[in-house]
């Protein structure tokens, strides 16, 4: 088949001064291509055609990228890698112009937009996915810094006329109190207000202020409680440290978990470690941990401050040293009870505000309260004469007075009764030790009353039984009024003869209270 010319037509440039063929209103002239219809039709040209076409619509890809991928003379469409290439940057394309298109519906008009960049798959001929986003970073306005209000002249107004504004101005006030909002402390959120011209009363704004100073203040408080004392469990990283000494020198084998938490402190439970040559450990200890925090201590200074062993150096001792006396002072008193063969905790070792006590119970279970267990009536009757024995011990052979004996600070294991918890037991010549002694008469006869014992005594009965006094008076106030007289004789004993004086006899019967 003949070649056929495909050309366009021209008309002749015939000749003529220059202008002419500069002319924007004359013809363009054009030349003529022709080619054969077997070019048309090659493939090849097609391909140039399309990569031309690609190159001019992308010509950062032409920039970026080399080698025969790009330029079109080596490209081998016969190859399946090559054609997946392809078409999958073909479909990343697409992918992208649909996220975009998700973008624009979903945002809108709205002040806060989203963003799906993160899911857009990065091309060199998709550089510009991200330039609807402004890194802020880079700008030199800050949108997330409130606009510095117009400052007032000095006369106190501006303007003219109808149109003076003076610093009283409701909208002005507003915009300097949402100014005054970033000097709030950084843990109070105050938000931002990007393109809002937020306006703030004067009664909204010293609302939030005065919260704002409270947070931070509890904030304070908060943080030196977690520094200084110890808080829930009562284990503050200096108690940690001597936990971590006391197991890593042999005294504890290993420290199990919490058994019992109070108000003043912390109980845990632990194997015993190696026994020593002058000390033997139970084989299961609890560890009794004083909470360092002086606020359940405020009201309990009475029980210490008075007693004279501990006197002169309470008015010496740094607040938070009072409670390691208060370890100390349980520690005495329980072993003086144990002397005294009153069941109670052993003592294992002090520590600062650590105490290591042998355990009332077995296998990590802690015996239960007396209130907790539920007792035949004989056991019953049984651990009702026992307390009134040991009550009678604790006064006359200990020369102590519990203070806070009830159902709660008494267990029941082995088929008898064990006191616990005596920190704040003081001595019968504490200005107000026999005042504790008739409340804890008061606490041990309404319990077993309770309980069904009808040989249990009332509480004036029992205090005297105790006490070894013969206190006669028909009702309770009679009774505790002599009991503040025979105090005030008591202290005024002690402060004419010394504090050793008042000391027992050895009979055991408290020679002061002689009526």
């Amino acid at each position: 088949m003949d070649s056929v010319g495909v050309a366009a037509a021209a008309p002749d440039a015939g000749p003529g001064p220059a202008w002419q063929s500069k002319c924007p209103w004359g013809a363009p002239s054009t030349t003529s291509i022709s080619c054969s219809l077997a070019d048309v039709m090659s493939e090849q040209l097609a391909k140039e055609l399309q990569l031309e076409e690609e190159n001019a619509a992308f010509p950062e890809v032409v920039a970026a990228a080399e080698g025969p991928f790009i330029t079109g003379e080596n490209i081998d469409t016969s190859s399946d890698l090559m054609l997946a290439q392809m078409l999958q940057m073909e479909f990343d394309r697409e992918y992208d112009a649909q996220l975009r298109r998700e973008e624009k519906k979903i945002n809108g008009d709205s002040k806060v937009s989203i963003s799906f960049e993160n899911y857009r798959k990065v091309h060199p001929y998709d550089s510009d996915s991200s330039e609807d986003e402004v890194d802020w970073q880079d700008t030199r306005h800050d949108p997330y810094r409130a606009d510095k209000p117009t400052t007032t002249p000095r006369r106190g107004f501006i303007g003219k006329g109808k149109d003076i504004t003076t610093k009283h101005d409701e909208v002005v006030c507003g915009r300097k109190n949402t100014a005054r909002m970033e000097n709030f402390a950084p843990e109070f959120q105050v938000g931002d207000g990007i393109g809002m011209d937020l306006k703030l009363s004067n009664q909204v704004f010293n609302a939030l202020k005065q919260h704002a100073y409270s947070e931070e203040r509890r904030s304070a408080r908060l943080h030196e409680k977690k520094e200084h004392s110890t808080a829930e469990k009562a284990v503050d990283p200096k108690t940690r440290l001597l936990l971590y000494k006391m197991v890593n020198s042999g005294v504890l084998e290993t420290i199990t978990g919490c058994i019992s938490t109070g108000k003043e402190s912390v109980v845990f439970h632990a194997y015993g470690g190696n026994a020593t040559e002058d000390k033997v450990i139970p084989p299961e200890c609890a560890i009794k941990v004083f909470k360092t925090t002086l606020n359940e201590f405020k009201n309990r200074d009475k029980y210490i401050k008075d007693d004279y062993r501990f006197k002169d150096r309470f008015s010496k001792l740094n607040p938070r040293k009072i409670i390691r006396m208060w370890a100390e002072k349980e520690m005495h008193n329980l072993t003086r009870m144990q002397n005294a063969g009153i069941p109670c905790p052993e003592v294992v070792i002090l520590k600062k505000h650590v105490l290591v006590m042998s355990f009332i119970g077995q296998d990590q279970v802690p015996a239960p309260k007396l209130k907790d267990v539920t007792l035949s009536s004989e056991d019953m009757k049984k651990a009702y004469y026992q307390i009134l024995n040991m009550m009678q011990q604790l006064y006359r052979e200990c020369n102590l007075v519990h203070a806070d004996l009830s159902e709660y600070n008494m267990l029941w294991h082995d088929g008898k009764v064990w006191l616990i918890d005596v920190s704040q037991s003081v001595e019968p010549t504490h200005p107000h030790g026999l005042e504790f002694l008739f409340r804890d008469c008061r606490n041990v006869s309404q319990f077993f009353q309770k309980g069904g014992v009808a040989e249990a005594l009332n509480e004036r009965e029992l205090f005297n039984a105790v006490s070894g006094l013969n206190i006669t008076a028909d009702n309770e106030v009679d009774f505790q009024a002599e009991i503040e007289a025979l105090e005030k004789m008591n202290e005024d004993h002690v402060q004419n003869h010394g504090k050793k004086l008042s000391a027992f006899s050895s009979d055991g019967d408290p020679p002061i209270y002689d009526e």
